[in-house]
């Protein structure tokens, strides 16, 4: 057998094995649950995707061009003291789009930043050795350092986005308390993670880390072809998508949008960041999140980053907030996004009030 058959062949396996149980390997059940989620809702007045401002490139210290948009505040300001910022960070697979809920809430309200992480979107590909969480934190505080080089921030991630917090508080704690003055970790973690299990849901840890390592390292040499049967397996995915990023029935344009977001991260990009996930150990790190307002949330049916870990979260960081959204999954802030824009509302009051005491 060729080596790109026997990729292909990988590869088949493996999107069976993301699906798992929920999808039960079966085209019937495959075909019944896409009518189900093609019934759903209209969405929402606003097409996904459709919010943007002027982009900017920034570019990293290793010379990655980043992506970056910025909603300015609209109304006049009556004081020359620096404005707040909220620097919003996106997940994996996803784009700086997926914070569309919130964009539209915030837009004109308060000075935001959106940005495509390195390799996602539409900022430049990053050399493999540098697909790291660490570098995601130091692209971070580049970011910081470019649009809001002076003035209080706050930073808010989301799935990787959280740990590209945490990993620029491990580096740099001495910005906590100073520059910014509030952080929001949504759906993410700092440790413990178990990701082969969205691969390889049946296999015991020991065995399906292991495997989902080797395995994710073969595809990435064929990315190519495994891109390719992701395009042509769209049905699969789309529930895939569905059962894995949402916890309750959303509307069919929320789960098109995501998987669109996901299905456009070339698998190169998705095999080099994988391996950042087992390896995440950084719960000491986020005792230093304790001096500034801190809002954990998440999902109770997170698949992906469990309730449990944002439990932890919250342990660790004294003084933080926990909202837990019954029944959200992973997306939980497209899927819950008045519950989570309300709280991101006090955090950014708690903020204001900490930059105002400073």
């Amino acid at each position: 057998m060729s080596t790109t058959r026997k990729v292909l062949s990988v590869a088949g396996g493996i999107t069976a094995g993301a699906v798992g149980v929920a999808a039960a390997g079966t085209a019937y059940r495959v075909a019944r649950r896409r009518k189900v989620i093609s019934r759903r809702g209209a969405g929402d007045l606003t097409p996904f995707g459709s919010l943007h401002s002027t982009p900017i490139t920034v570019a990293t210290e290793d010379g990655v061009d980043l992506h970056v948009e910025i909603d300015e505040y609209a109304a006049k300001r009556r004081s020359s003291a620096p404005e707040l910022t909220v620097v919003f960070v996106h997940g994996y697979s996803l784009t700086l789009d997926s914070w569309h809920f919130q964009r539209a809430a915030y837009r004109g309200r308060v000075r935001t930043v959106y940005y495509d992480q390195r390799s996602h979107g539409r900022s430049g590909r990053s050399a493999p050795g540098h697909a790291t969480i660490e570098q995601l934190g130091r692209d971070l505080r580049t970011v910081l350092d470019a649009v809001a080089p002076e003035g209080p921030v706050v930073v808010v991630g989301h799935s990787m986005g959280g740990m590209t917090i945490v990993a620029l508080a491990e580096e740099h704690p001495e910005l906590f308390g100073d520059r910014v003055v509030g952080v929001g970790l949504i759906s993410t973690t700092a440790g413990g993670l178990e990701p082969h299990r969205v691969l390889l849901p049946l296999l015991p840890a020991t065995v399906g880390g292991q495997l989902a390592s080797r395995l994710i390292a073969l595809l990435a040499r064929g990315h190519r072809a495994v891109d390719g049967v992701r395009r042509v397996g769209r049905s699969i995915a789309l529930v895939a998508t569905d059962e894995l990023a949402f916890g309750d029935d959303v509307p069919a344009s929320y789960v098109e949008f995501v998987d669109r977001m996901l299905s456009e991260t070339p698998f190169e990009v998705v095999a080099e960041f994988f391996p950042n996930f087992a390896a995440l150990d950084k719960f000491q790190t986020v005792k230093a999140l304790s001096v500034v307002p801190t809002a954990v949330i998440c999902g109770t049916g997170d698949k992906l980053t469990s309730v449990d870990h944002s439990r932890n979260l919250h342990a660790q960081i004294s003084g933080s907030t926990l909202l837990e959204c019954e029944g959200a999954g992973h997306m939980v802030i497209m899927e819950r996004h008045d519950e989570v824009n309300a709280e991101l509302d006090r955090l950014l009051a708690a903020a204001g009030q900490k930059a105002d005491a400073s």
